[in-house]
């Protein structure tokens, strides 16, 4: 046994280190194709000739920059402008809607050619290869119409939602905030992130939020779709300015896109296109400070040594950790015995009961769990009018979740408990023993022999999905991963999350490894 032991713990070490190993070669690869400057802008590195493709990646959520209309079509104001450059270059429009967390991750692997969605420079300098700011633009605030929140300083005590990774966001908790956004964030109950727009309405309408800060632009745009159920502070929050952002290093693309743009402002098309989404108002090109980040380009900073960025990665991972090991652990101790419930219901001698067991299983393993638990957290607002608290967004994803694999696991149960010979039962009934004595003592125990490796493969997927959490603006681990990558402008902490997904996954797989064998004797 001793020597079982020192075969396992051997085993393990070589596998921390081979682990340790590849996420050091892949972030040393991604490193090294992330580092062009400008000493690689040659004729042709990064050009596009006539007849390429130009595939610009975009929120399909952010209108009036680029959204899906009625039609299911593609459109916005800079899809339009990206459009009107590829006629004038003979290139051909690819349009890519993005997860805006992976935005990085797509752009450097070369997936899409540039960001072009409402892009906010300020901020991100150094992070990109910029075009001209051709966009001014605000940070507001919008609330509920019959909200009593007026100005920037009642949202004290507030629930906030911003876009993950947003520049709404980094108006508050980034490097360049300024003190009074930083002071104002410090004094709102919670300041949230959401992936969508879309979303964030959702929680305010359902009274989850109080407030979302949010691009003028698109404030603009929301409002006027959705009537008079909001409204806008006429404070701002903060300033900025749009850009399209290329490769940092990528100035050949760059250039080709900024003299059409440069063009098409001297001709007028611009504006045009501006006046038809409405936007013609805050077009700042060719004006005093709109070229201030090409004239300040800068190449790109000395990455951190490796082990400093794993441990500062791991640092900041931690807390999502423990909020996935939450989920986690309370999914277990509800749906479990709920799972082990349902078998019994099912087999009930009533009929209503079967059917309910049957409907309940059915619609809990025939849709999404994310739809799932949008319908448990939204579901007391829009179906009876109930208004949510911030607190119960915790408590509706450990619902959805329990109640989503408990599904799984009562269909595991009931192929269990059916796997034990009917001549065992007949042969307790003979003893005396009573129908709980018999199923505690006698089909209990070879039950869970027969369904342990299934349950193993569904508690393994548990700790998978925790990352779907994200959808009720819950951030788990693999959440605060993306987000982390998306600021870095790294995928290492993906490489991270993956580590402590592995790890968490080997030690079940191990502890449910020697749990099997201690039922061995049943055969």
């Amino acid at each position: 046994m001793v020597i079982k032991m020192k075969v396992v713990k051997k085993s393990f070490r070589h596998l921390i280190v081979v682990l340790f190993v590849a996420s050091l070669a892949a972030s040393m690869l991604i490193g090294c194709a992330g580092s062009n400057d400008s000493k690689n802008d040659s004729v042709g590195d990064g050009k596009l000739v006539s007849g390429s493709e130009f595939t610009v990646g975009f929120d399909a959520e952010f209108p009036p920059y680029g959204y899906k209309d009625d039609n299911g079509e593609y459109v916005g104001f800079d899809l339009d402008l990206a459009q009107e450059v590829c006629n004038r270059n003979g290139w051909t429009l690819v349009k890519q809607p993005i997860d805006w967390d992976s935005k990085d991750m797509e752009l450097n692997s070369g997936t899409i050619s540039c960001i072009w969605n409402g892009f906010t420079i300020d901020g991100r300098e150094n992070e990109y290869t910029w075009s001209s700011a051709y966009i001014d633009n605000s940070q507001v605030v919008v609330v509920k119409s019959s909200s009593s929140i007026e100005k920037l300083d009642d949202l004290k005590g507030k629930v906030v939602l911003v876009q993950a990774d947003s520049s709404a966001l980094a108006a508050f908790t980034g490097e360049n905030a300024e003190e009074k956004n930083i002071a104002l964030a410090k004094s709102f109950s919670s300041l949230q992130q959401v992936s969508d727009y879309n979303s964030a309405f959702m929680n305010l309408e359902a009274g989850s939020v109080d407030a979302i800060c949010m691009d003028i632009g698109v404030a603009r745009y929301e409002l006027e779709a959705r009537g008079g159920a909001f409204k806008m502070l006429k404070e701002h929050v903060s300033s900025e300015q749009y850009g399209v952002g290329f490769k940092k290093g990528n100035k050949a693309l760059r250039n080709q896109v900024q003299k059409s743009l440069e063009e098409m402002l001297s001709d007028g098309t611009l504006e045009t296109i501006a006046k038809k989404w409405g936007v013609d108002e805050s077009i700042c090109l060719g004006k005093e400070g709109a070229d201030a980040v090409m004239k300040a380009e800068k190449d790109t900073e000395k990455e951190k040594p490796f082990f400093k960025q794993f441990v500062e990665i791991v640092g900041l991972l931690a807390s999502g950790m423990l909020a996935s090991l939450a989920i986690f652990v309370l999914t277990l101790i509800f749906s479990l015995p709920l799972g082990l419930l349902i078998p019994f219901i099912r087999t009930s001698k009533l009929k209503v009961l079967q059917w309910i067991a049957r409907i309940y299983i059915s619609i809990l393993r025939g849709t999404p769990l994310m739809l799932q638990l949008l319908v448990v957290f939204f579901g007391p607002y829009y179906i009876f009018d109930i208004s949510l608290s911030y607190s119960y967004r915790f408590y509706a994803v450990i619902i959805g979740f329990s109640l989503n694999y408990a599904a799984y696991f009562a269909e595991i149960f009931r192929a269990g408990i059916a796997s034990v010979p009917v001549g065992q039962h007949e042969a307790a009934q003979v003893l005396g023993y009573s129908k709980v004595q018999t199923f505690c003592k006698i089909v209990f125990p070879q039950m869970v022999k027969h369904v342990l490796p299934p349950v193993t493969n569904e508690v393994i997927t548990l700790v998978k999905d925790t990352s779907l959490a994200f959808a009720l603006a819950y951030t788990e681990m693999f959440t605060l991963a993306k987000q982390v990558a998306a600021s870095k402008a790294s995928i290492m902490p993906l490489f991270v999350a993956g580590i402590f997904y592995y790890i968490f996954n080997f030690i079940v797989a191990w502890l449910m490894g020697k749990v099997e064998k201690k039922l061995e004797y049943y055969r």
